[in-house]
């Protein structure tokens, strides 16, 4: 019984959000959404154009937006810079390989187990504690940062791998969109699994989190995003250069070099914004589906 009811609701909630094939009647929508796409596109090619500018073309007036002679020199200079560094390039990398994937995980498990508990239970508070966390929606992270770095202090995480990953987990957005998602899931679900003898653990697991995938990877993606291109944590609260992430690393080296050299901090500059902007692209374009997916459904109830 509960399997049948898991495969059919699931598949519901899971299905395609668009029709398959194509009918003359979208064409109206295409007339509208094509050039809409094309100035979306525009940012995207920009970055990759701007990173393969010679130096005339980087300080060229007019700005030129596509570039005339590519070149790789950015991508050398930059390349240069990093084997002059005197913690290793690996290191930075690993670092922010390992907080981004632990961030993410811990994210998601937090983000979930706490929607599932503001949807589907009762207990007092309730509606106030999701009323906290849509007020903390409003403010953005420059707002809160000397309550975040007191807070830091206090807790001992000055200069600790921990600080990188903590902050990170409690994400206001992730838990809206995921809530948002849960409660619309039939409580007749629920209900059916518990009367059979299933665990509140059991129905996480095993009913929910299928249910609710898009979500999760619209969360993954937000969390990546927040995390790998995070460098303020390494500048206000990281001493220790073997702490210090990628971003951290790009971001000084670009300043020093730009200090330096302008027209060549200006390249290097331009080079490693594609690097830290390629990841990013990759996991949206993996994930994108259910993305889709996901902003179609947070709303309805």
């Amino acid at each position: 019984m509960r399997k049948k009811l898991i495969k059919r609701f699931t598949g519901i909630r899971n299905s395609g959000i668009n029709p398959k094939g194509f009918h003359p009647s979208q064409i109206k929508f295409y007339l509208i959404l094509l050039p809409l796409t094309v100035v979306m596109v525009l940012p995207i090619i920009f970055i990759f154009s701007h990173a393969f500018k010679p130096p005339d073309e980087l300080f060229a007036y007019p700005p030129r937006f596509f570039v005339t002679n590519p070149t790789f020199k950015n991508f050398s200079d930059l390349f240069t810079k990093m084997s002059n560094s005197g913690v290793p390039v690996s290191r930075y990398l690993f670092n922010s390989i390992l907080i981004t994937l632990v961030t993410i995980a811990a994210s998601i498990i937090v983000s979930t187990t706490a929607a599932y508990a503001l949807s589907k239970k009762r207990f007092k508070l309730k509606k106030m504690l999701f009323a906290v966390n849509t007020v903390a929606l409003m403010f953005v992270p420059i707002a809160v940062t000397i309550p975040r770095f007191l807070l830091i202090e206090r807790l001992n995480l000055m200069d600790t791998f921990l600080v990188h990953i903590l902050p990170g987990l409690a994400m206001p957005v992730g838990l809206f969109l995921i809530k948002q998602f849960i409660d619309g899931i039939p409580d007749e679900v629920i209900e059916a699994a518990q009367i059979d003898g299933a665990s509140d653990v059991w129905i996480y697991w095993e009913i929910v989190l299928p249910m609710i995938r898009p979500a999760i990877a619209t969360i993954a993606i937000l969390t990546f995003q927040a995390t790998w291109n995070n460098a303020d944590t390494s500048t206000l609260f990281i001493n220790s250069e073997s702490l210090k992430t990628f971003a951290f690393y790009l971001s000084t080296l670009t300043s020093t070099a730009a200090g330096a050299n302008v027209v060549a901090g200006q390249g290097i500059a331009a080079a490693a914004a594609l690097i830290m902007f390629l990841p990013n692209l990759i996991i949206f374009i993996l994930l994108q589906s259910q993305v889709m997916s996901t902003m179609s459904h947070s709303g309805l109830k």
